[in-house]
């Protein structure tokens, strides 16, 4: 597989608009949560993601957590809180998380790594894998590898997608502006992803999810 500069122009875009949220990443002193409460409400968030944070399908598909990037776990739950990102059920869960607990769940769910889920129609995969190195240029849509990571790992705010559900990446992609960036006077990593999401055909967003989900 190849490399991808770590500082390519769009991830220095993402960054930029990063650093305009910086007050919500400022260090401070914090204490730490019970272990018992921690294992209580990490017992708790495993009902909808996964004994193991491999995600799960039911109704809807629940993401993926096992292996996150700490940091993206935290902005995520903290754009839920602010209504910047739109679902009343992680609002409700997320409201009531101190920062502590936040910090604390974030790191255990690093700390997990089972096999993905998979089940993507594996026919869809090399274009997928095509898409995620190369980009589309003709469409003006950069490598996803670009800020995700070669392998989908992600780094800091840039989230991990190796092993998500492709029905999870698919629905979110194709429904972003109706979630995601809902407080346009305070724009955040999300924005970047808008154009790009919109640039991509539905059908070459599967081929992308579906070889992302076989990822480990």
């Amino acid at each position: 597989m190849k490399i991808i500069s770590s500082m390519s122009p769009w991830r220095a875009a993402i960054l930029a608009i990063a650093f305009t949220t910086a007050g919500h990443a400022e260090e401070n002193q914090k204490g730490t949560v019970p272990a018992q409460e921690l294992q209580a409400k990490f017992d708790y968030c495993r009902t909808c993601h996964g004994v193991s944070g491999q995600g799960f399908r039911g109704a809807y598909p629940m993401p993926r957590l096992a292996g996150q990037q700490p940091e993206y776990i935290e902005n995520q739950l903290r754009a839920f809180i602010e209504r910047r990102r739109t679902n009343p059920v992680m609002f409700n869960v997320a409201h009531v998380l101190s920062p502590e607990m936040i910090d604390g769940l974030a790191e255990r769910f690093k700390e997990l790594n089972p096999k993905p889920l998979g089940g993507a129609p594996k026919e869809l995969v090399a274009e997928g894998k095509t898409i995620f190195e190369d980009g589309l240029p003709s469409a003006d849509v950069p490598p996803c590898a670009s800020c995700h990571g070669p392998e989908a790992k992600g780094d800091g705010s840039f989230p991990r997608l190796a092993g998500q559900l492709n029905d999870y990446i698919f629905n979110k992609l194709t429904n972003w502006t109706k979630e995601r960036g809902q407080d346009p006077a305070h724009p955040d990593t999300s924005a970047i992803m808008e154009p790009i999401a919109h640039k991509l055909t539905q059908a070459q967003i599967a081929a992308v999810a579906a070889y992302l989900s076989y990822l480990e």
